[in-house]
């Protein structure tokens, strides 16, 4: 080793921009109780940390790395990997890495509508 200093996590995320509001995004599919929507996020950026009254959310990375905290735990997904956000948990998506990351969320509940968030940011 050089001896040098790098950036590690804690460092790193000291580098995300403001947690940006979560924004509606187009649904490309959707039934009476589930929608499906595709979630891209640049280099550094993230969600607001958020939870929904009523419906539950599954992640499924296609494209870079994610970091998903869900509750007071994070977690790093890659592509191919998913995970599920229940009902009431607050949550947040990040993009930790150097390239854009894409995924695809699918939302399933007896209330689907945007005003079903509760930001806790």
């Amino acid at each position: 080793m050089d001896g040098s200093q790098h950036a590690g996590f804690a460092e790193a995320r000291a580098a995300f921009t403001a947690a940006e509001p979560v924004l509606p995004r187009p649904v490309l599919a959707s039934g009476p109780r589930f929608h499906v929507r595709e979630v891209r996020l640049a280099p550094g950026e993230a969600t607001a940390l958020h939870s929904h009254l009523h419906r539950t959310e599954h992640w499924v990375v296609v494209e870079g790395t994610a970091e998903v905290t869900i509750g007071l735990r994070s977690r790093l997904l890659g592509e191919g990997e998913a995970i599920q956000i229940p009902l009431g948990q607050m949550h947040r998506l990040e993009n930790p890495g150097r390239l854009p990351v894409t995924l695809m969320e699918v939302a399933t509940g007896c209330y689907l509508g945007e005003d079903d968030l509760v930001r806790h940011d």
